[in-house]
């Protein structure tokens, strides 16, 4: 057992190195004081369905599941959820709390003023990190908020966000009839991540995220277990 601990730490370790090393101008990833756990507890049968969820099935539409969809669910050629490359798993963490803007509309959509603004306080996001949108709202069957196409088109293109993320069931808001935001992230080869737990203790930057789907061969969506580093 102590060998088994020492080697998944070793794999841990070298793993950040990597990041490190490919993302020279991004925070370091030492000094991590404390892991959060973002994922809602997955269920063997939305497992099995998971294929579906955007066909119909009531059953996972009532559902509260942490949940990636790979660049594949957009078109076939693009990754799958096996094939989406390890480094981009591994990432820095940003966080926009929107529970302020909600209270005067519940289909609020963050901007690129939003982004502006948040940078203004903390800097500009890094290169290559996962941003991730905190609502409060996963558990709520009313429409919530999401990015507008602006925002998603100014991380994806600006600041090369390898992937999207919000604690509600889309990254589009309510409001929105079909799936712009969705639809233009995954085509450009990012990945999205729907009910996202726990964001009110995640750092809103200086942390890091480890996105880690099970490697099911050729499925465009999974369950996905979502930790954060925190200094």
């Amino acid at each position: 057992m102590r060998v088994k601990s020492l080697v998944i730490g070793y794999a841990f370790a070298l793993a950040l190195l990597l990041f490190a090393e490919r993302h020279p101008s991004s925070t370091k990833p030492s000094g991590f004081h404390n892991v959060i756990d973002l994922t809602f507890p997955s269920n063997a049968q939305l497992a099995v369905l998971g294929d579906e969820r955007h066909r119909g099935d009531t059953r996972l539409n009532q559902s509260v599941e942490t949940r990636m969809e790979a660049p594949a669910s957009f078109a076939a050629g693009l990754w799958t959820v096996d094939q989406i490359p390890a480094q981009r798993l591994v990432a820095p963490l940003v966080v926009f709390d929107v529970r302020d803007s909600m209270k005067q509309d519940t289909d609020y959509q963050v901007s690129v003023d939003d982004i502006a603004n948040w940078e203004k306080i903390h800097g500009e996001i890094p290169l290559g990190a996962v941003v991730m949108v905190l609502t409060d709202s996963t558990k709520n069957a009313r429409p919530a908020p999401g990015y507008s196409p602006d925002a998603a088109k100014f991380l994806i293109e600006g600041r090369e966000v390898v992937g999207l993320g919000i604690d509600s069931r889309s990254i589009d808001s309510g409001a929105s009839h079909d799936r712009p935001v969705y639809e233009y992230a995954l085509s450009r080869s990012a990945y999205v991540l729907e009910n996202v737990a726990n964001l009110d203790r995640a750092p809103a930057v200086g942390g890091m995220v480890m996105v880690a789907p099970p490697k099911l061969q050729d499925r465009t969506n999974a369950p996905v277990r979502i930790l954060a580093l925190a200094r």
